[in-house]
Protein backbone atom coordinates (compact mmCIF):
# COMPACT_ATOMS: atom_id res chain seq x y z
CA UNK A 1 0.00 0.00 0.00
CA UNK A 2 1.27 3.38 -0.78
CA UNK A 3 1.93 5.70 1.73
CA UNK A 4 0.61 9.86 1.46
CA UNK A 5 1.34 12.65 3.21
CA UNK A 6 -0.44 15.50 3.54
CA UNK A 7 0.96 18.62 4.76
CA UNK A 8 -0.47 21.85 6.44
CA UNK A 9 1.79 24.53 7.30
CA UNK A 10 -0.40 26.50 9.16
CA UNK A 11 0.59 30.40 10.50
CA UNK A 12 -0.07 29.87 14.19
CA UNK A 13 -0.34 27.03 16.25
CA UNK A 14 -3.06 27.55 17.44
CA UNK A 15 -4.80 27.23 13.68
CA UNK A 16 -5.54 24.27 12.75
CA UNK A 17 -6.11 22.78 9.26
CA UNK A 18 -9.34 21.90 7.49
CA UNK A 19 -7.69 21.44 4.16
CA UNK A 20 -5.70 18.67 4.57
CA UNK A 21 -8.76 16.35 6.05
CA UNK A 22 -10.63 17.27 3.47
CA UNK A 23 -8.66 15.51 1.01
CA UNK A 24 -7.90 12.98 3.24
CA UNK A 25 -11.46 11.98 3.47
CA UNK A 26 -11.84 12.97 -0.41
CA UNK A 27 -8.93 10.01 -1.06
CA UNK A 28 -10.75 7.65 1.04
CA UNK A 29 -13.74 7.88 -0.72
CA UNK A 30 -12.89 8.84 -4.59
CA UNK A 31 -9.16 6.84 -4.86
CA UNK A 32 -9.75 3.77 -6.57
CA UNK A 33 -7.55 2.11 -4.31
CA UNK A 34 -6.69 2.08 -0.76
CA UNK A 35 -3.63 4.52 0.18
CA UNK A 36 -2.34 4.80 3.84
CA UNK A 37 -3.12 8.94 4.26
CA UNK A 38 -1.16 10.49 7.29
CA UNK A 39 -1.60 14.23 8.18
CA UNK A 40 1.40 16.02 9.12
CA UNK A 41 0.79 19.58 10.59
CA UNK A 42 3.34 22.47 11.58
CA UNK A 43 3.96 26.21 11.43
CA UNK A 44 5.33 28.45 9.61
CA UNK A 45 7.54 29.19 12.78
CA UNK A 46 8.97 25.88 12.78
CA UNK A 47 12.02 24.98 11.45
CA UNK A 48 12.33 23.79 7.46
CA UNK A 49 14.70 21.22 8.65
CA UNK A 50 12.23 19.98 11.18
CA UNK A 51 9.26 19.78 9.09
CA UNK A 52 10.87 17.81 6.38
CA UNK A 53 11.52 15.20 9.37
CA UNK A 54 8.33 14.34 10.50
CA UNK A 55 7.52 14.31 6.82
CA UNK A 56 10.46 11.88 6.22
CA UNK A 57 9.24 9.90 9.05
CA UNK A 58 6.47 8.22 7.14
CA UNK A 59 8.69 7.46 4.14
CA UNK A 60 5.84 8.27 1.85
CA UNK A 61 5.29 7.45 -1.87
CA UNK A 62 3.35 10.90 -2.44
CA UNK A 63 3.55 14.41 -0.09
CA UNK A 64 0.97 16.96 -0.78
CA UNK A 65 0.93 20.31 0.24
CA UNK A 66 -0.91 23.15 0.46
CA UNK A 67 0.47 26.54 -0.29
CA UNK A 68 -0.96 29.99 1.04
CA UNK A 69 0.14 33.15 0.87
CA UNK A 70 1.28 32.73 4.60
CA UNK A 71 3.55 30.08 4.06
CA UNK A 72 4.44 29.95 0.66
CA UNK A 73 7.77 31.87 0.99
CA UNK A 74 9.42 28.72 3.24
CA UNK A 75 8.12 26.31 0.63
CA UNK A 76 10.72 26.16 -1.89
CA UNK A 77 13.33 25.65 0.57
CA UNK A 78 10.88 22.67 2.19
CA UNK A 79 10.61 21.42 -1.88
CA UNK A 80 14.17 21.62 -2.23
CA UNK A 81 14.85 19.28 1.43
CA UNK A 82 12.65 17.24 0.07
CA UNK A 83 13.64 16.23 -2.58
CA UNK A 84 16.76 15.08 -0.91
CA UNK A 85 15.27 13.20 1.67
CA UNK A 86 12.98 11.52 -1.01
CA UNK A 87 14.10 11.39 -3.91
CA UNK A 88 11.75 9.18 -5.39
CA UNK A 89 8.75 10.67 -3.54
CA UNK A 90 6.45 12.83 -5.74
CA UNK A 91 5.90 16.38 -4.34
CA UNK A 92 2.30 17.76 -5.19
CA UNK A 93 1.08 21.14 -3.99
CA UNK A 94 -1.90 22.69 -4.17
CA UNK A 95 -3.96 25.89 -2.87
CA UNK A 96 -4.10 29.78 -4.09
CA UNK A 97 -0.56 30.52 -4.09
CA UNK A 98 0.15 27.23 -6.24
CA UNK A 99 -2.24 27.34 -8.82
CA UNK A 100 -1.95 30.70 -9.69
CA UNK A 101 2.16 30.71 -10.39
CA UNK A 102 2.01 26.94 -11.44
CA UNK A 103 5.57 27.72 -13.81
CA UNK A 104 7.07 29.14 -10.32
CA UNK A 105 6.50 26.04 -8.63
CA UNK A 106 7.20 23.48 -11.25
CA UNK A 107 10.79 25.22 -11.24
CA UNK A 108 11.10 25.12 -7.87
CA UNK A 109 10.67 21.57 -7.28
CA UNK A 110 7.32 20.28 -7.05
CA UNK A 111 6.16 17.46 -9.63
CA UNK A 112 2.64 18.63 -10.60
CA UNK A 113 0.76 21.36 -9.49
CA UNK A 114 -2.94 20.41 -8.87
CA UNK A 115 -5.92 22.89 -9.64
CA UNK A 116 -9.27 22.75 -8.65
CA UNK A 117 -10.49 21.22 -4.78
CA UNK A 118 -8.41 18.86 -3.77
CA UNK A 119 -10.91 16.14 -2.17
CA UNK A 120 -11.60 15.69 -6.02
CA UNK A 121 -8.49 16.63 -8.28
CA UNK A 122 -5.69 14.56 -5.42
CA UNK A 123 -7.99 11.46 -6.22
CA UNK A 124 -8.17 11.99 -9.36
CA UNK A 125 -4.47 12.39 -9.75
CA UNK A 126 -4.22 9.28 -7.88
CA UNK A 127 -6.20 7.60 -10.39
CA UNK A 128 -3.97 7.98 -13.35
CA UNK A 129 -3.93 11.78 -13.60
CA UNK A 130 -7.65 11.68 -14.65
CA UNK A 131 -9.20 14.68 -14.06
CA UNK A 132 -13.50 14.57 -14.08
CA UNK A 133 -16.27 17.02 -13.63
CA UNK A 134 -17.18 18.12 -10.72
CA UNK A 135 -21.10 17.93 -9.79
CA UNK A 136 -21.72 21.63 -9.37
CA UNK A 137 -24.46 21.35 -6.70
CA UNK A 138 -21.94 19.53 -4.29
CA UNK A 139 -23.98 16.79 -3.85
CA UNK A 140 -21.48 14.71 -3.07
CA UNK A 141 -20.26 16.45 -0.57
CA UNK A 142 -16.90 15.07 0.93
CA UNK A 143 -17.05 15.07 5.46
CA UNK A 144 -13.70 15.31 6.91
CA UNK A 145 -14.65 15.11 10.34
CA UNK A 146 -13.23 11.79 10.95
CA UNK A 147 -12.31 10.19 14.84
CA UNK A 148 -8.65 11.28 13.80
CA UNK A 149 -9.61 14.85 12.55
CA UNK A 150 -11.37 15.38 16.30
CA UNK A 151 -7.96 13.42 17.69
CA UNK A 152 -5.84 15.77 16.00
CA UNK A 153 -7.62 19.30 16.72
CA UNK A 154 -6.75 19.47 20.12
CA UNK A 155 -8.51 22.61 21.16
CA UNK A 156 -7.12 24.61 18.29
CA UNK A 157 -9.68 26.91 16.04
CA UNK A 158 -11.90 24.66 13.94
CA UNK A 159 -12.83 25.26 10.81
CA UNK A 160 -15.91 24.07 8.66
CA UNK A 161 -17.57 25.75 5.20
CA UNK A 162 -21.15 25.81 4.25
CA UNK A 163 -20.64 26.83 0.88
CA UNK A 164 -18.42 27.17 -1.62
CA UNK A 165 -17.75 30.61 -4.04
CA UNK A 166 -18.73 34.17 -4.06
CA UNK A 167 -21.23 35.99 -6.03
CA UNK A 168 -19.25 39.50 -5.99
CA UNK A 169 -16.09 40.59 -8.04
CA UNK A 170 -13.94 42.46 -5.64
CA UNK A 171 -10.88 42.62 -8.10
CA UNK A 172 -8.49 41.91 -4.91
CA UNK A 173 -9.79 38.67 -4.11
CA UNK A 174 -9.52 35.01 -5.24
CA UNK A 175 -13.26 34.12 -4.71
CA UNK A 176 -14.04 36.95 -6.57
CA UNK A 177 -17.37 35.88 -9.22
CA UNK A 178 -17.20 32.12 -8.89
CA UNK A 179 -20.45 30.23 -8.83
CA UNK A 180 -21.77 30.01 -5.55
CA UNK A 181 -22.59 26.22 -4.59
CA UNK A 182 -24.34 25.11 -1.45
CA UNK A 183 -23.35 22.08 1.11
CA UNK A 184 -26.57 20.19 1.89
CA UNK A 185 -28.25 21.47 5.13
CA UNK A 186 -28.23 18.29 6.80
CA UNK A 187 -24.75 17.94 6.63
CA UNK A 188 -24.03 20.98 7.90
CA UNK A 189 -25.73 20.72 10.22
CA UNK A 190 -24.25 17.52 11.22
CA UNK A 191 -21.19 18.67 11.06
CA UNK A 192 -21.89 21.93 13.18
CA UNK A 193 -22.69 20.07 16.01
CA UNK A 194 -20.37 17.73 15.77
CA UNK A 195 -18.11 20.61 16.39
CA UNK A 196 -20.26 21.65 19.30
CA UNK A 197 -19.34 18.93 21.22
CA UNK A 198 -15.59 19.45 20.18
CA UNK A 199 -12.47 21.12 22.24
CA UNK A 200 -12.46 23.74 20.14
CA UNK A 201 -13.03 27.28 21.15
CA UNK A 202 -13.85 28.82 18.13
CA UNK A 203 -15.01 27.31 15.14
CA UNK A 204 -14.62 29.54 12.21
CA UNK A 205 -17.13 29.47 9.06
CA UNK A 206 -14.98 30.22 5.85
CA UNK A 207 -17.40 30.64 3.52
CA UNK A 208 -16.14 33.70 1.79
CA UNK A 209 -19.71 36.28 2.33
CA UNK A 210 -21.82 33.86 4.60
CA UNK A 211 -24.94 35.49 4.55
CA UNK A 212 -25.07 35.70 0.69
CA UNK A 213 -28.25 33.66 0.40
CA UNK A 214 -30.24 35.36 3.31
CA UNK A 215 -33.15 32.92 4.18
CA UNK A 216 -30.10 29.89 4.26
CA UNK A 217 -28.35 32.01 6.80
CA UNK A 218 -31.06 32.48 9.17
CA UNK A 219 -31.78 28.63 9.26
CA UNK A 220 -27.60 28.18 9.84
CA UNK A 221 -27.88 30.91 12.81
CA UNK A 222 -30.94 29.59 13.96
CA UNK A 223 -29.45 26.19 14.62
CA UNK A 224 -26.40 27.49 16.06
CA UNK A 225 -28.27 29.74 18.54
CA UNK A 226 -29.78 26.42 20.01
CA UNK A 227 -26.89 24.27 20.09
CA UNK A 228 -26.10 23.89 24.00
CA UNK A 229 -22.42 25.29 23.93
CA UNK A 230 -19.39 27.40 24.79
CA UNK A 231 -18.48 27.74 21.41
CA UNK A 232 -17.71 31.28 19.47
CA UNK A 233 -18.82 31.03 15.32
CA UNK A 234 -16.93 33.54 13.62
CA UNK A 235 -18.47 34.29 10.58
CA UNK A 236 -17.08 36.69 7.10
CA UNK A 237 -20.74 38.27 6.56
CA UNK A 238 -21.54 41.56 4.45
CA UNK A 239 -23.37 43.55 6.62
CA UNK A 240 -25.63 45.55 4.33
CA UNK A 241 -27.34 42.05 3.00
CA UNK A 242 -28.83 41.55 6.63
CA UNK A 243 -32.64 41.59 6.86
CA UNK A 244 -34.57 42.69 9.64
CA UNK A 245 -35.44 39.49 10.55
CA UNK A 246 -31.96 38.05 10.68
CA UNK A 247 -31.19 40.97 13.00
CA UNK A 248 -33.67 40.06 15.58
CA UNK A 249 -32.79 36.80 15.43
CA UNK A 250 -29.02 37.61 15.90
CA UNK A 251 -30.07 40.21 19.14
CA UNK A 252 -31.00 37.13 20.98
CA UNK A 253 -27.42 35.02 20.66
CA UNK A 254 -25.95 34.35 23.98
CA UNK A 255 -23.31 36.76 24.45
CA UNK A 256 -20.12 35.68 22.78
CA UNK A 257 -21.84 33.21 20.67
CA UNK A 258 -21.56 34.79 17.12
CA UNK A 259 -18.21 36.79 16.25
CA UNK A 260 -18.73 38.67 12.84
CA UNK A 261 -16.12 39.79 10.43
CA UNK A 262 -17.15 42.72 8.02
CA UNK A 263 -14.98 43.70 5.52
CA UNK A 264 -16.56 47.58 4.48
CA UNK A 265 -12.69 47.85 3.54
CA UNK A 266 -13.26 51.73 2.50
CA UNK A 267 -15.33 54.88 2.74
CA UNK A 268 -14.20 56.07 -0.66
CA UNK A 269 -16.43 55.38 -3.17
CA UNK A 270 -14.25 55.95 -6.42
CA UNK A 271 -11.67 53.33 -4.25
CA UNK A 272 -14.51 50.64 -4.24
CA UNK A 273 -15.99 51.20 -7.36
CA UNK A 274 -11.98 50.83 -9.09
CA UNK A 275 -12.19 47.67 -7.10
CA UNK A 276 -15.79 46.48 -8.21
CA UNK A 277 -16.69 46.35 -4.92
CA UNK A 278 -20.38 46.33 -4.61
CA UNK A 279 -21.48 47.78 -0.96
CA UNK A 280 -24.18 49.86 0.47
CA UNK A 281 -22.43 51.50 2.64
CA UNK A 282 -25.41 53.39 4.23
CA UNK A 283 -26.94 50.16 5.01
CA UNK A 284 -24.15 48.39 6.28
CA UNK A 285 -23.37 51.60 8.67
CA UNK A 286 -26.84 51.18 9.60
CA UNK A 287 -27.11 46.95 9.97
CA UNK A 288 -23.42 47.47 11.80
CA UNK A 289 -24.65 49.92 14.59
CA UNK A 290 -28.33 47.42 15.39
CA UNK A 291 -25.87 44.38 15.64
CA UNK A 292 -23.67 46.76 17.89
CA UNK A 293 -26.12 47.75 20.10
CA UNK A 294 -27.42 44.57 21.86
CA UNK A 295 -24.28 44.03 23.32
CA UNK A 296 -23.97 40.10 22.67
CA UNK A 297 -22.06 40.07 19.62
CA UNK A 298 -18.05 40.74 18.45
CA UNK A 299 -17.74 42.55 15.70
CA UNK A 300 -14.89 43.03 13.65
CA UNK A 301 -14.37 45.57 10.88
CA UNK A 302 -12.14 45.59 8.32
CA UNK A 303 -10.42 48.82 6.16
CA UNK A 304 -7.54 48.18 3.40
CA UNK A 305 -5.18 50.69 2.44
CA UNK A 306 -3.59 50.83 -1.02
CA UNK A 307 -6.96 50.65 -3.00
CA UNK A 308 -6.69 52.62 -5.97
CA UNK A 309 -7.69 56.07 -6.38
CA UNK A 310 -7.83 56.12 -2.08
CA UNK A 311 -5.24 58.78 -1.30
CA UNK A 312 -3.85 59.15 2.24
CA UNK A 313 -6.81 62.15 2.81
CA UNK A 314 -9.01 59.67 1.85
CA UNK A 315 -7.78 57.21 3.93
CA UNK A 316 -7.76 58.93 6.74
CA UNK A 317 -11.71 59.72 6.50
CA UNK A 318 -12.42 56.57 5.59
CA UNK A 319 -10.57 55.68 8.82
CA UNK A 320 -12.66 57.96 11.23
CA UNK A 321 -16.40 56.71 9.88
CA UNK A 322 -15.22 52.97 10.71
CA UNK A 323 -13.48 54.11 13.65
CA UNK A 324 -16.90 56.01 14.93
CA UNK A 325 -18.92 52.75 14.54
CA UNK A 326 -17.16 51.56 17.30
CA UNK A 327 -17.11 48.30 16.78
CA UNK A 328 -14.11 45.78 18.73
CA UNK A 329 -12.20 45.52 16.70
CA UNK A 330 -11.01 48.05 13.66
CA UNK A 331 -8.60 45.82 11.09
CA UNK A 332 -6.27 48.04 9.12
CA UNK A 333 -4.87 45.65 6.19
CA UNK A 334 -2.62 46.59 3.29
CA UNK A 335 -3.90 45.61 0.10
CA UNK A 336 -1.90 42.65 -1.19
CA UNK A 337 -1.56 41.68 -5.24
CA UNK A 338 -2.47 38.23 -5.63
CA UNK A 339 -1.79 35.80 -8.44
CA UNK A 340 -5.09 35.13 -10.04
CA UNK A 341 -6.54 38.57 -8.93
CA UNK A 342 -7.90 41.09 -11.28
CA UNK A 343 -5.58 44.00 -9.32
CA UNK A 344 -2.57 41.87 -10.00
CA UNK A 345 -3.31 41.93 -13.25
CA UNK A 346 -4.36 45.58 -13.44
CA UNK A 347 -1.21 46.91 -11.63
CA UNK A 348 0.91 47.84 -14.46
CA UNK A 349 -1.13 49.92 -15.70
CA UNK A 350 -2.54 51.58 -12.45
CA UNK A 351 1.24 52.24 -11.47
CA UNK A 352 0.70 49.64 -8.21
CA UNK A 353 4.12 48.74 -7.00
CA UNK A 354 4.21 45.38 -4.70
CA UNK A 355 6.59 43.08 -3.41
CA UNK A 356 7.06 40.45 -5.87
CA UNK A 357 7.22 37.73 -3.03
CA UNK A 358 4.68 36.48 -0.47
CA UNK A 359 2.48 38.34 0.58
CA UNK A 360 2.71 40.75 -2.49
CA UNK A 361 1.77 43.63 -0.72
CA UNK A 362 1.54 47.17 -1.97
CA UNK A 363 4.93 49.22 -1.91
CA UNK A 364 3.34 52.43 -3.51
CA UNK A 365 0.80 53.78 -6.06
CA UNK A 366 -0.07 57.07 -7.45
CA UNK A 367 -1.85 57.86 -4.63
CA UNK A 368 0.45 56.24 -1.89
CA UNK A 369 4.04 57.19 -1.48
CA UNK A 370 5.99 54.57 0.22
CA UNK A 371 6.24 57.62 3.08
CA UNK A 372 2.51 57.39 3.40
CA UNK A 373 2.39 53.27 3.56
CA UNK A 374 5.30 54.03 6.19
CA UNK A 375 2.75 56.38 7.94
CA UNK A 376 -0.06 54.29 7.73
CA UNK A 377 2.02 51.42 9.37
CA UNK A 378 2.76 53.02 12.16
CA UNK A 379 -1.20 54.12 13.04
CA UNK A 380 -1.43 50.26 12.47
CA UNK A 381 0.96 49.37 14.96
CA UNK A 382 -0.91 51.79 17.95
CA UNK A 383 -4.28 50.29 16.44
CA UNK A 384 -3.45 46.82 16.84
CA UNK A 385 -1.19 46.93 19.82
CA UNK A 386 -4.08 49.36 21.56
CA UNK A 387 -7.78 49.22 20.61
CA UNK A 388 -8.06 46.14 19.20
CA UNK A 389 -6.80 44.14 21.91
CA UNK A 390 -8.56 45.72 24.09
CA UNK A 391 -6.40 47.87 26.15
CA UNK A 392 -6.89 51.39 27.72
CA UNK A 393 -10.49 51.62 25.86
CA UNK A 394 -11.94 54.29 28.76
CA UNK A 395 -8.99 56.18 28.36
CA UNK A 396 -8.49 56.16 24.42
CA UNK A 397 -12.46 56.81 24.88
CA UNK A 398 -11.46 59.99 27.32
CA UNK A 399 -8.89 61.37 25.36
CA UNK A 400 -10.48 61.93 21.88
CA UNK A 401 -13.15 63.32 24.01
CA UNK A 402 -11.79 65.86 25.41
CA UNK A 403 -9.05 66.89 23.30
CA UNK A 404 -11.13 66.80 20.18
CA UNK A 405 -8.04 65.12 18.64
CA UNK A 406 -8.94 62.61 15.71
CA UNK A 407 -8.72 58.59 16.43
CA UNK A 408 -5.96 58.70 13.29
CA UNK A 409 -3.93 61.38 14.57
CA UNK A 410 -3.94 60.07 17.84
CA UNK A 411 -2.92 56.59 16.78
CA UNK A 412 -0.27 57.83 14.91
CA UNK A 413 1.16 59.94 17.30
CA UNK A 414 1.41 56.65 19.78
CA UNK A 415 2.37 54.97 16.62
CA UNK A 416 5.44 56.61 16.07
CA UNK A 417 5.94 58.08 19.34
CA UNK A 418 5.35 54.70 21.31
CA UNK A 419 6.28 51.87 18.24
CA UNK A 420 5.38 48.33 20.21
CA UNK A 421 7.91 46.32 19.06
CA UNK A 422 8.31 43.71 21.85
CA UNK A 423 7.89 46.83 24.64
CA UNK A 424 6.26 45.27 27.73
CA UNK A 425 2.80 45.86 28.58
CA UNK A 426 3.70 48.19 31.96
CA UNK A 427 6.39 49.93 29.68
CA UNK A 428 3.68 50.75 26.66
CA UNK A 429 1.95 52.17 29.42
CA UNK A 430 3.73 54.49 30.59
CA UNK A 431 4.51 55.78 27.13
CA UNK A 432 1.12 55.73 26.06
CA UNK A 433 0.54 58.06 29.66
CA UNK A 434 3.39 60.41 28.83
CA UNK A 435 1.68 61.16 25.14
CA UNK A 436 -1.63 61.90 26.25
CA UNK A 437 -1.03 63.63 29.13
CA UNK A 438 1.01 66.12 26.68
CA UNK A 439 -2.50 66.61 24.85
CA UNK A 440 -5.17 69.67 25.55
CA UNK A 441 -7.61 69.19 27.70
CA UNK A 442 -6.35 65.92 29.51
CA UNK A 443 -6.72 65.73 32.85
CA UNK A 444 -4.17 64.16 34.72
CA UNK A 445 -6.12 62.62 37.77
CA UNK A 446 -9.28 61.70 35.62
CA UNK A 447 -6.43 60.07 32.86
CA UNK A 448 -4.53 57.97 35.69
CA UNK A 449 -7.69 57.29 37.17
CA UNK A 450 -9.18 55.61 33.63
CA UNK A 451 -5.96 53.86 33.01
CA UNK A 452 -6.00 52.09 36.40
CA UNK A 453 -9.81 51.16 35.56
CA UNK A 454 -8.59 50.33 32.31
CA UNK A 455 -5.90 48.15 33.42
CA UNK A 456 -8.09 46.09 36.24
CA UNK A 457 -10.06 45.30 33.12
CA UNK A 458 -7.56 43.93 30.85
CA UNK A 459 -4.91 41.85 33.10
CA UNK A 460 -6.73 41.79 36.33
CA UNK A 461 -4.32 44.14 38.37
CA UNK A 462 -1.07 42.61 37.72
CA UNK A 463 2.06 43.77 37.13
CA UNK A 464 0.79 47.70 37.43
CA UNK A 465 3.01 50.44 36.72
CA UNK A 466 4.16 52.01 39.80
CA UNK A 467 3.23 55.54 38.17
CA UNK A 468 -0.42 54.00 38.68
CA UNK A 469 -0.07 52.55 42.42
CA UNK A 470 -1.66 54.83 45.01
CA UNK A 471 0.06 53.70 48.50
CA UNK A 472 -3.19 54.02 50.48
CA UNK A 473 -4.25 52.90 53.92
CA UNK A 474 -7.52 52.87 52.32
CA UNK A 475 -6.52 49.69 50.28
CA UNK A 476 -7.34 47.35 53.10
CA UNK A 477 -10.54 48.88 53.46
CA UNK A 478 -11.03 48.37 49.70
CA UNK A 479 -9.79 44.32 49.65
CA UNK A 480 -11.74 43.46 52.67
CA UNK A 481 -15.07 45.49 50.97
CA UNK A 482 -14.56 43.26 47.67
CA UNK A 483 -13.77 39.73 49.51
CA UNK A 484 -17.24 40.73 51.24
CA UNK A 485 -18.85 40.71 48.29
CA UNK A 486 -17.47 38.02 45.91
CA UNK A 487 -17.35 36.22 48.96
CA UNK A 488 -14.04 34.47 48.07
CA UNK A 489 -10.35 35.93 48.71
CA UNK A 490 -8.86 38.17 46.14
CA UNK A 491 -5.22 39.19 45.34
CA UNK A 492 -3.91 42.50 46.54
CA UNK A 493 -3.56 43.42 43.38
CA UNK A 494 -7.20 42.61 42.27
CA UNK A 495 -7.74 45.90 44.49
CA UNK A 496 -6.73 48.96 43.99
CA UNK A 497 -6.93 53.17 45.14
CA UNK A 498 -7.14 55.63 42.77
CA UNK A 499 -5.67 58.86 42.50
CA UNK A 500 -8.76 60.62 43.21
CA UNK A 501 -9.34 58.14 46.31
CA UNK A 502 -11.77 55.75 44.83
CA UNK A 503 -12.03 52.42 45.83
CA UNK A 504 -12.02 49.93 42.72
CA UNK A 505 -11.56 45.88 42.02
CA UNK A 506 -11.66 43.23 39.79
CA UNK A 507 -13.64 40.13 39.41
CA UNK A 508 -11.39 37.77 37.90
CA UNK A 509 -13.96 34.82 37.43
CA UNK A 510 -15.84 37.13 35.31
CA UNK A 511 -14.84 38.05 31.88
CA UNK A 512 -17.00 39.51 29.10
CA UNK A 513 -17.72 36.86 27.13
CA UNK A 514 -18.20 39.56 24.30
CA UNK A 515 -14.70 41.74 24.58
CA UNK A 516 -13.02 39.48 27.26
CA UNK A 517 -12.47 42.28 29.66
CA UNK A 518 -12.63 41.28 33.61
CA UNK A 519 -15.68 43.08 34.94
CA UNK A 520 -14.45 46.28 37.12
CA UNK A 521 -16.62 47.68 40.40
CA UNK A 522 -16.15 50.90 42.15
CA UNK A 523 -16.52 50.99 45.91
Amino acid sequence: MKKIVLVAINAKYVHSSLAAWVIAAGISKNAHHPYDVQIVEATIHNDNAEIVSKIAAHSPDIVGISAYIWNASKLPEILKLLRESLPSAKLILGGPEAVFNVEYWLGSGADVVLQGEGEYTFPDFLNEMVQAERNEECDDYIDPYTDEYFAALQGRLAYVETSRGCPFTCAFCLSAGTNVRYFPMETVKEQLLKLSKSNARTIKLVDRTFNCNAKRAYEIFEYILGLDTECCYHFEVAADLFDERTIALLQTAPPGRIQFEVGLQSFHEPALEASSRKTSLHEAELRIKELLSAGNIHMHVDLIAGLPYETLSDFEKSFGKAFSLRAHTLQLGFLKLLHGSELRRQAPSLGIIFNENPPYEIISSPWLSTEDFTFLKQVENALSHTYNKGRFLTSIEYVLTVSNISPFDLFHKIGTSAPNHGTDLPAYALEIIDICLKLPNVDRQTFLDLMVYDWMGMVKGKNMPDRLRVIDTNRSQVISEAKMRLGRKIRRDEAAVMLSGKGIYVDSETRDPVTGLYKVFAI
